[in-house]
């Protein structure tokens, strides 16, 4: 038997195993259109795996992309339905004083049910917007959609119920309106990027563990998740779960019999968790979406124990949406609702205004960061690409949902779903927002998925977001306190933005207190594992924002060209210009000879280089 010539043997190594193909090759078809799409220019433009981009992320595949995006509506999706603007009324009116007793006219009824139909489809279109054009520009895989927080912030504590708030509904629009564009300009000067610089590395790792936490506290309420734990009354803050939801107390919200009895629960736990859990063991694609639309098609049949439709007059009104499958509803009583004539409101503005701006500085902002950390794109200076990109599109937003009369925007936390499920890129994200897109006319189907489909999810997601904890600095307490209070203040306050200011104070104060003995005492008095705490500056890592880099160009520029003389004219030099020449000849790799260093004494004080501009020169 004749042995194979050298090059034949290199080709036959190369060739690909024998594929068993399934389902009469589309297992092997879609895995050959994967990574042509991957090495296409469409690919080069997400830095997809196998593009042949410098930066091209590893294991980042178009349907691994898609998946990832499908996921993440999917944890989304309860958003369409579960906006809670439309219980200040908008802009209906109610002259009653007891705006709570507003519900009970029916003309105000009717035009609060067309408010929340605004509101359902204002939502899904902005979701979709600002998705699809997030991960267009930057590259990142997360979606952006009016934030829940924030919603309920708007609702019960701004506006009110019926109106009731101290901020009527369209000041409280306003204020979002030039909230965003003050968002825009603090990322143009590199304010929200060195707010997120400046807070220490060790916070910033609590914050996505207490996100983490977060998630899974949602994943087990009633109202977004499985029904596990409830309220616990005065006497304690939670309290174990499970019974039906006509078995809650209404005053205290605590179970009053059947505790882990709710027959949704256990579905939500059998298939939305276990099933899902074990095809993520067995890396089976889609396995979050799979759990999602299997607990949902199994609640969407009428008269069973675990049905989203019961026979009561919200489940009746549920089931009528249902049906209508496809569904479009324009806008009419919210879009273009701003309040300009603020001079008799102009407190209450100013109210507002402040009170969007502290929460959703903090919130949006450490949530957006948190979720491109959870990504693995920060880079060591604690910035991510299109850093200034990214926040200034979530600002452009947060006016844009005004304009429909939304809440503000925000990065989404359930985005981690989609990074769990393998999204890298802004791929993941424009499929969230196509999604989002065809929620706005398939309404009815997106907003009838049950919140134990989504739950298990979400508890999924918060168990990966949580393994970062060991890379929080343990050794040294004045690191370790702050970051317990973030990670455990999040979901007890639920709030991101609260978490964030209870950790950021108590380490300002422990830290403060310790640095001030140690440097009263000489050093003499320093804490156990004091050379073991985490160094901060509150000048921040990595490059100065770009106005300051291009003014500080300017400026050398400047100098340069002052000090230049004409040809065949004596050069004098003052000694402040002395040292201007001599910093800037050392900053352009121009080091002096050995006869300038020599005869460095004679030189006035003034114009001698500095001890670093020695050294430098020396070498």
């Amino acid at each position: 038997m004749s042995q194979p010539r050298h090059d034949e043997f290199v080709v036959e190594s190369h060739e690909p195993a024998a594929r068993r193909s399934k389902f009469c090759g589309l297992r092997d078809f879609c895995d050959l259109a994967d990574e042509w799409i991957s090495a296409s220019r469409f690919g080069h433009f997400f830095h997809l795996s196998g593009s042949g981009h410098p930066n091209e992320l590893a294991g980042a595949t178009a349907f691994r992309e898609v998946r990832a995006g499908l996921t993440t509506f999917a944890t989304m999706a309860y958003i369409i339905a579960a906006s809670m603007l439309s219980q200040t009324g908008g802009t209906c009116v109610c002259n009653l004083t007891d705006k709570h007793q507003c519900d009970t006219i029916p003309e105000f009824a009717a035009c609060k049910e067309e408010v929340r139909r605004d509101l359902v489809t204002a939502t899904a279109a902005i979701g979709g917007m600002a998705s699809l054009v997030f991960g267009l520009l930057t590259n990142l895989p997360v979606a952006i959609a009016p934030g829940m927080g924030l919603n309920a912030y708007f609702a019960f504590q701004v506006v009110g119920v019926n109106g009731s708030g101290s901020v009527p509904y369209r000041t409280a629009l306003t204020a979002i309106f030039i909230e965003g564009f003050i968002f825009i300009i603090l990322a143009l000067t590199g304010m929200r990027q060195w707010l997120v610089k400046i807070i220490p590395a060790t916070l910033k790792t609590a914050t996505g563990v207490g996100i983490g936490f977060l998630l899974t506290e949602v994943g087990l309420s009633y109202s977004s998740g499985i029904g596990a734990i409830t309220g616990g009354g005065r006497s304690s803050p939670l309290a174990l779960g499970g019974c039906p939801a006509e078995l809650l107390d209404s005053a205290s919200g605590m179970c009053t019999s059947g505790q882990m009895s709710n027959p949704k629960l256990w579905l939500a736990v059998l298939c939305g968790g276990i099933l899902t859990a074990f095809l993520m063991a067995y890396r089976i694609k889609y396995a979050l979406v799979i759990g999602i639309a299997l607990v949902s098609v199994i609640s969407w049949p009428r008269n069973t124990a675990v049905t989203y439709f019961p026979d009561t007059d919200e489940g009746n009104s549920r089931f009528e949406f249902f049906k209508q499958v496809v569904a479009w509803h324009p806008l009419s009583r919210v879009a273009n609702q701003l309040e300009w004539g603020i001079e008799t409101s102009g407190s209450h503005f100013a109210l507002a205004l402040f009170t969007f701006l502290y929460v959703d500085i903090i919130d949006a902002t450490a949530t957006l960061y948190s979720m491109v950390r959870f990504c693995g794109v920060v880079n060591k200076d604690g910035d991510f690409p299109r850093s200034t990109i990214a926040y200034c599109t979530d600002a452009a937003f947060i006016s844009i949902a005004a304009l429909f009369g939304s809440s503000p925007v925000t990065a989404f936390i359930e985005s981690g779903a989609g990074i769990a499920e393998g999204g890298r890129t802004g791929l993941t994200a424009i499929v969230t927002g196509l999604c989002f897109i065809v929620a706005v006319f398939f309404a009815p189907i997106f907003a009838s998925i049950p919140p134990w489909a989504t739950g298990c999810t979400l508890i999924l997601v918060g168990c990966m977001m949580i393994r970062q904890i060991t890379q929080i600095n343990w050794r040294y307490i004045g690191d370790v306190l702050p970051s317990f209070i973030v990670m455990t203040f999040i979901p007890f306050s639920y709030s991101v933005a609260y978490g964030l200011i209870a950790g950021i104070f108590v380490y300002t104060v422990l830290n403060g207190l310790i640095g001030t003995v140690v440097c009263i005492s000489g050093g003499r008095y320093e804490p156990r594992e004091y050379d073991l705490k985490e160094y901060w500056t509150w000048k921040g890592a990595g490059q100065p924002p770009w106005f300051v880099r291009a003014i500080r160009q300017h400026r050398r520029k400047s100098v340069r060209d002052n000090i230049t003389m004409p040809a065949g004219v004596p050069e004098f030099h003052s000694p402040q210009q002395e040292r201007v020449v001599s910093f800037l000849a050392d900053s352009h790799g121009r080091s002096s000879g050995k006869e300038e260093s020599a005869t460095v004494a004679e030189q006035p004080i003034l114009s001698r280089p500095t001890p670093e501009q020695m050294n430098r020169m020396s070498r």
